[in-house]
């Protein structure tokens, strides 16, 4: 095998029509997209450091008699305070990703996002001007509404931009940049840690505009995604968009046959499936039911959480301090230094190994270290010795959900959608994602607070279990994807099984099954013109 995995399944077929080559350029234009994830892992990665600043604590705790370590001179917050603080993001993020799917079908993909970000950096500002929980929570939570369009769209735009060769690496790149952003959240909140002013919090507050503003100034000078055109009826910028991305002119035969299937995918997905929500649950548990995929999705991003990780990049200080290690803050950023090192392997394996495998034994990876944590921090909950294998252990888990299920989980849901139902699908999945984000972020200070679960290192037996469910529900309910076109993996998921998937070969194009259909009709009625509106509107006699 090739040290990089071929772009095609099946090589009888005529593949050249089904996708044009990609200049260096495009392929430039489809990774800045994933710029998307720093905005994203930024803002949930700061809470981390900043709940655990004194200076924050005195701001927006309260002073009293209490016998933990957690306080700071007396200072602290009560365990539903802090719940309520980190969690609140991921209640905006649920709503912001479920308004998403339509908004996209509406404005589109590219729209939806800048959107986001405007609506990000709204919350950013009552989050920077507050100085009470009372203002910091509405500000958390619009900003998640803003995160959740971005969360959910920018996955949908770089799955119908990409080429079909790179689309696993270049979605995962967006998960690349979320351990990025959760990096330089560390770094800042580390360098801001003992400051005793409002600049402890508001520098790291503050940074979030820089993200908003790059990544929404960015998209403005990125084409529209083809897809949604061809959703829309307007062929002449879908041509455009197209040409834009691939790097070939309007008129390139490359751009033409490309375009051709997506419009012969569309008419043949249009015969099953319309856009609605409703649509989102029709055909049951078939293989070509649209409600087999959604739950899919909404599955995929919920086993995605309950890997557990977020507990370590949401309560990763506090965690740690509880446990007896010291530098609690130090620690957290080598663990997060290990999360973006980690990731850039999976822009190689999820194309040579594929979606699938990387599910399956990145699952099985880190339940075995969770298990081992659980075991040595129960068995030795005291000893140095202990906090070593700890942190060591930790660190080698991370990596495994780095270059696994962090990219592999959002590079599924991006392709598993028929093209009406797809932003739709991709938003429910995200939403799934951040309620169970929401859900954990909630209830893990009182598994941790020493009034209420107290677990300790105890609580990496829940995470054990459910990676170990993380293992089945990968091997019987994912399918492989790799090397296929999102119109492909449409009609793959019709005709096979997950565990038969990898095996699934193409055998004809959606544009010869238009283009015989488009002949019969006027064979059979000569004078019927098969036609599409141009972008005025008006009737035209189709050229694809």
């Amino acid at each position: 095998m090739p040290f990089w995995p071929s772009s095609n399944r099946g090589a009888g077929v005529q593949l050249g029509r089904v996708e044009a080559p990609v200049t260096v350029r495009g392929y430039l234009m489809c990774v800045f997209a994933a710029f998307g994830g720093i905005l994203f892992g930024y803002d949930s990665g700061y809470i981390n450091g900043v709940i655990g600043m004194s200076y924050f604590k005195h701001e927006f705790g309260h002073s009293g008699w209490v016998n933990n370590d957690d306080a700071s001179d007396g200072y602290f917050y009560e365990t539903w305070q802090k719940s309520l603080i980190v969690s609140i993001l991921s209640a905006g993020t649920f709503f912001g990703a479920l308004a998403a799917g339509p908004i996209a079908d509406w404005i589109g993909r590219r729209t939806t996002i800048i959107a986001g970000c405007i609506v990000f950096s709204l919350g950013v500002a009552l989050q920077f001007a507050s100085t009470t929980v009372a203002l910091l929570v509405p500000g958390r939570l619009i900003a998640g509404i803003g995160v959740g369009f971005v969360s959910a769209i920018i996955i949908l735009y770089m799955s119908e931009i990409a080429p079909k060769a790179v689309r696993g690496a270049i979605v995962s790149g967006y998960q690349f940049f979320i351990t990025i952003g959760l990096l330089l959240a560390a770094v800042v909140d580390n360098a801001t840690q003992n400051q005793f002013d409002k600049g402890a919090y508001r520098i790291p507050i503050a940074i979030q505009w820089v993200w908003a503003v790059v990544l929404g100034g960015g998209l403005l000078l990125l084409p529209e995604s083809p897809r949604y055109w061809v959703k829309k009826g307007q062929l002449a910028k879908a041509t455009k968009a197209l040409a834009t991305l691939r790097g070939h002119p309007v008129d390139s035969s490359y751009v033409r046959e490309e375009l051709a299937e997506l419009v012969g995918n569309y008419r043949y997905e249009l015969k099953h499936t319309q856009s609605s929500w409703l649509d989102c649950f029709r055909g049951g548990w078939t293989p070509s039911g649209n409600l087999r995929r959604v739950v899919l999705g909404m599955a995929l991003q919920m086993m995605q959480q309950w890997t557990g990780v977020n507990f370590i990049f949401y309560y990763g200080t506090t965690f740690f301090k509880t446990v007896g290690i010291q530098n609690a803050f130090l620690i957290s950023m080598i663990t997060t230094a290990v999360n973006v090192c980690s990731t850039p392997i999976s822009f190689w394996a999820i194309e040579k190994a594929g979606r699938r495998a990387l599910l399956i034994y990145g699952a099985v990876g880190m339940a075995i270290c969770e298990f081992l944590i659980a075991i040595i921090g129960t068995a030795a909950p005291d000893s140095r010795a202990a906090s070593l294998c700890m942190i060591v252990f930790t660190c080698i888990y991370i990596f495994f959900f780095a270059s696994t299920w962090g990219p592999a989980a959002w590079v599924v849901i991006g392709e598993i959608f028929p093209l009406p139902i797809r932003a739709k699908g991709v938003a429910l999945s995200t939403a799934s994602n951040w309620f169970w984000n929401f859900i954990i972020g909630f209830i893990t200070p009182y598994l941790l607070d020493e009034k209420y679960g107290n677990l300790k290192a105890k609580v990496f037996w829940i995470w054990g279990c459910t990676c170990t469910c993380c293992v089945l529900f990968a091997y019987f309910l994912v399918p492989e994807t790799r090397g296929l076109s999102l119109e492909q993996i449409d009609k793959m998921l019709e005709e096979s099984s997950p565990r038969n998937s990898t095996k699934w070969m193409p055998t004809a194009t959606f544009a010869d099954s238009s283009i015989l259909e488009r002949d019969s009709a006027l064979k059979d009625s000569p004078a019927k013109t098969v036609g599409v509106r141009d972008d005025e509107g008006s009737e035209q006699k189709e050229k694809v």
